[in-house]
């Protein structure tokens, strides 16, 4: 990382509300409760996404996480098995290598549900930005870079946005690993930026609200999940 974006990268900083040992709290006990709660539901949804197609119920992946520390996130398998390995780590919603059971998980979030795990352990919070793949986060700008001085979120305003009004744009175009870096990359950052700048009760009870619209299957726009 250059000089002019290590320095733009601790100015942005300065600017953003960063986690703190209250919010550590909710997410032990409100995620560990989540977690309790849905352990039925964590099970049914493992067993049918074995039952559908071949391979293992869950799907982990190294994402980046606080302070540019990689970690592995944990969510069920909604893509054929070895999907990784037969095109981009970003996808649209009529994408080939998607299950049929993965398609409704995606679109609903039910997918991420296993991170309750990764909010538990401390490496996510409940509501936050997203965390990247590597090769993604190689192409944050200095002022973006600001997102990794927090723990990635479980669900987030960038996230919302992906999958309301970004995710079925991939569907129309020839590369959309390219087509996401330069066209909804950082406008979804953007959106996660602004969110920690406003950091606050009232606005993460406002994303958590968006984020059930989701699970309940009411949304803007046709679309998936982030990968």
């Amino acid at each position: 990382m250059s000089v002019a974006i290590a320095e733009e990268a601790r100015d942005a900083a300065r600017t953003v509300r960063g986690d703190s040992s209250l919010r550590r709290g909710a997410d032990l006990v409100l995620g560990g409760l989540a977690l309790a709660l849905a352990s039925p539901l964590l099970l049914l949804l493992a067993a049918a996404v074995k039952l559908e197609s071949r391979g293992p119920a869950f799907f982990s992946q190294e994402r980046v996480g606080k302070d540019g520390r990689p970690f592995r996130i944990h969510k069920f398998r909604s893509m054929v098995a070895g999907a990784d390995r037969l095109g981009p780590p970003v996808s649209g919603r009529r994408d080939p290598r998607v299950t049929r059971l993965g398609a409704v998980l995606r679109a609903t979030k039910l997918d991420e549900l296993p991170q309750l795990v990764n909010v538990v352990r401390g490496e996510m919070t409940l509501i936050g930005p997203r965390a990247e793949v590597g090769r993604y986060v190689a192409h944050y700008t200095g002022e973006e870079r600001a997102l990794l001085t927090v723990r990635p979120g479980l669900t987030g305003p960038g996230q919302v946005y992906f999958t309301t009004d970004q995710a079925g744009e991939l569907d129309g175009v020839d590369d959309p690993d390219r087509h996401y870096i330069e066209h909804q990359l950082h406008p979804k950052l953007a959106l996660d930026l602004d969110y920690l700048r406003k950091r606050s009760l009232a606005l993460d009870l406002s994303i958590f609200g968006a984020t059930l619209a989701l699970l309940a299957g009411r949304r803007k726009r046709s679309g998936t999940a982030d990968r």
